[in-house]
């Protein structure tokens, strides 16, 4: 569970990385100093520019976020350029450090109605993702779209563990493993501001901060959240799929999210969908006969 002092070097290293990138040009401060060894924006510019003394900044960039008021967060976000995102990140960095500890409760198993709802999406790849991006549903299509990842050992299915600790079978289904890796440790980035004390997601992430790979975009300090786009995969029984998805928010269970991946019709991703479908299928039917057959033995 995060201590005080580890919710104060978040927000350090949040703040002087978004320090880090604006440059004085950004924000419409003229001239070059040759002289500048200020990577991006010194403290007494953020602070100028957002209209609080340059002790109270640097006391915010220390982590101490006592008091601060959502005019002050949001001063210091228009300054240092963050969007919808960030900004949310960043205030939620500020209200864990002044609540301290709180028990969370993450879901690891779907409801029925959930499994069900995602068993009635048919022969498009459906999943229901909790924050820690478990995969605690699937329906039989989805499970077929993701079978180098549910042919690892790890139990919950986890698809940033899969990403970065089974890298090779990661790396020969995503089309763009690097891009997929940046949003994976942007979206744990994000998580974790939301759920400072979620001991089981930080034990993941200290997990994966054995790797370099995700070592070095965790170090970046970019956050994100999964909504719509396109994911491009090769997969191993129907070849490259570049698949348009939709990540769907449910009200009853605010920790789980339901992605789909809903290629249009005609398209030749939507056709080797409903060829991974009849597979799938097809291999669920030979085994529901192999367990009757082995129970009438």
């Amino acid at each position: 569970m995060a201590d005080d002092r580890e919710i104060r070097a978040r927000i350090r290293d949040f703040l002087v990385t978004r320090r880090a990138r604006v440059t004085p040009g950004d924000v419409g401060i003229p001239g070059h100093d040759p002289r500048r060894r200020v990577k991006g924006l010194r403290r007494e510019e953020v602070a100028l520019l957002a209209g609080i003394s340059v002790e109270y900044y640097t006391r915010l960039e220390r982590g101490d976020a006592a008091g601060a008021s959502p005019s002050v967060i949001n001063a210091v976000a228009r300054v240092l350029r963050l969007d919808d995102i960030e900004r949310e990140h960043l205030r939620r960095l500020f209200l864990a450090s002044n609540e301290g500890g709180t028990p969370v409760r993450i879901v690891t198993r779907a409801r029925p109605e959930v499994q069900r709802l995602l068993d009635a999406l048919g022969d498009v790849p459906a999943f229901a993702l909790n924050k820690r991006l478990d995969v605690v549903a699937a329906n039989l299509v989805g499970r077929a779209f993701y079978a180098p990842m549910y042919d690892g050992t790890r139990d919950p299915v986890n698809s940033a563990w899969f990403h970065f600790r089974n890298e090779a079978a990661a790396r020969a289904f995503w089309v763009d493993w690097s891009a997929v890796a940046d949003d994976i440790a942007a979206v744990l980035r994000a998580e974790l501001g939301v759920q400072p004390h979620d001991h089981d997601l930080a034990e993941l992430i200290e997990d994966l901060l054995d790797g370099e790979e995700f070592a070095t975009r965790w170090a970046s300090q970019n956050v994100h959240r999964h909504s719509t786009g396109t994911k491009s995969v090769n997969h191993p029984a129907v070849g490259r799929m570049d698949l348009p998805y939709e990540n769907l928010y449910l009200a009853a269970d605010p920790d789980l999210s339901v992605l789909v991946f809903n290629p249009e019709p005609g398209t030749p991703a939507h056709d080797s969908l409903k060829l991974l479908a009849i597979w799938a299928r097809d291999d669920a039917n030979d085994q529901d006969a192999h367990w009757r057959t082995a129970r009438n033995a």
